[in-house]
């Protein structure tokens, strides 16, 4: 847990992450930090125009788009060798209203109860990761829920933008909290999501019951899944897949203090080959999308796309969906199947052919 710069505890006892963030709020004091950025961190805005035009919007955005990507760069500052992330054809929460009553499994309830925060990626982006986690919890008896009240506000405190932060962590745990009275823990889908959810918003808000409150009741979808195998058992069908995996273990995940819950979960499949690189994906949010930065990014994850290829597995899987596509972007000639990382929670619901 130390070889990350973002993981305390440093020989100089150093919170880095929030030292960099200090700095960063004196640049947006002093005027400092690039306009572009800061607009591309309204998520919720921009990726409803991008769910409902996204046969344009992906099109546009494709990599192959030569014309259209080098005007995007000229105007945005966003490079034009980025693969930027598609968007779904429908949200994950509309997916769950229409589809919640149609998955069900013949399965002994566990008396379990949790809501699922899908988060602004899997909600406007990934929505596969979101139904694999409603299959895998339908799978185990437990009884599920869909809340996206809004961003957690990571994009925000990238931006050093606090007060939007705490916009957000008031506006999104006002509804999460309703369900924690009605007896449901809170899972999250993304890693930088429930860093946010556990300790940034309660750093940001100490004096918060419901803050802290909330904190308390959150838990990776990783995690969880791990804790109903620990306490009650996972419901038997896991089935061995073909081929290994190569779990890259998150920033954000790892700055949760929990293990390596993706490895944890991933071997309860039968027979499974696990390799875990823990190592920084340089992404770094926009980071590794701006003009600006881009080079330094894949500077700084070339050896863990290195590392990933070396392992030769068929499958790479990242708790973070952006650091996941950087990294595949930067692996050669490579027997990866899939064009970005999956989510393990994915290659759970693979195992169980659901």
């Amino acid at each position: 847990m130390t070889k990350c710069p973002y993981v305390p505890p440093h020989d100089f006892d150093l919170d880095f992450p929030h030292l960099m963030l200090r700095y960063r709020t004196a640049q947006k004091k002093l005027g400092k930090l690039p306009s572009v950025p800061t607009q591309l961190a309204q998520i919720d805005r921009n990726a409803k125009i991008g769910v409902m035009f996204s046969k344009i919007v992906n099109w546009a955005s494709n990599i192959k788009n030569k014309l259209i990507r080098k005007i995007l760069e000229l105007i945005t500052g966003i490079d034009k060798r980025v693969q930027l992330p598609k968007y779904n054809s429908e949200t994950f929460s509309n997916f769950f209203k229409k589809n919640r009553d149609k998955i069900n499994y013949q399965t002994s309830s566990k008396d379990r109860k949790v809501v699922i925060y899908s988060t602004c990626f899997v909600n406007f982006n990934k929505k596969n990761t979101g139904v694999a986690a409603l299959k895998v919890l339908k799978k185990n008896g437990v009884e599920v829920q869909e809340a996206y009240p809004g961003c957690c506000g990571m994009p925000f405190l990238e931006q050093a933008d606090l007060s939007k932060v705490v916009e957000q962590a008031k506006k999104v745990s006002k509804d999460l909290i309703e369900w924690i009275d009605k007896g449901y823990k809170v899972v999250t889908l993304t890693a930088s999501c429930g860093l946010m959810l556990k300790f940034e918003w309660p750093l940001l808000l100490p004096n918060e019951e419901k803050i802290k409150k909330l904190s308390a009741n959150v838990m990776d979808i990783d995690e969880y899944v791990v804790d109903i195998a620990n306490n009650e058992g996972l419901a038997k069908g896991l089935n061995e897949i073909d081929g290994g995996v190569t779990v890259h273990h998150a920033c954000h995940a790892r700055a949760q203090n929990m293990g390596i819950k993706a490895r944890d979960m991933l071997k309860l499949i039968p027979n499974i080959k696990i390799d875990v690189v823990e190592r920084c994906a340089g992404h770094g949010g926009t980071f590794g999308v701006m003009k600006e930065t881009h080079d330094l990014a894949n500077k700084v994850g070339r050896p863990t796309a290195r590392q990933i290829k070396n392992k030769n597995n068929k499958y790479m899987a990242s708790d973070c969906p952006l650091a996941g596509k950087h990294l595949k972007q930067l692996e050669v000639d490579t027997n990866i199947s899939n064009d970005e990382a999956l989510h393990p929670i994915e290659l759970m619901a693979k195992s169980y052919n659901l």
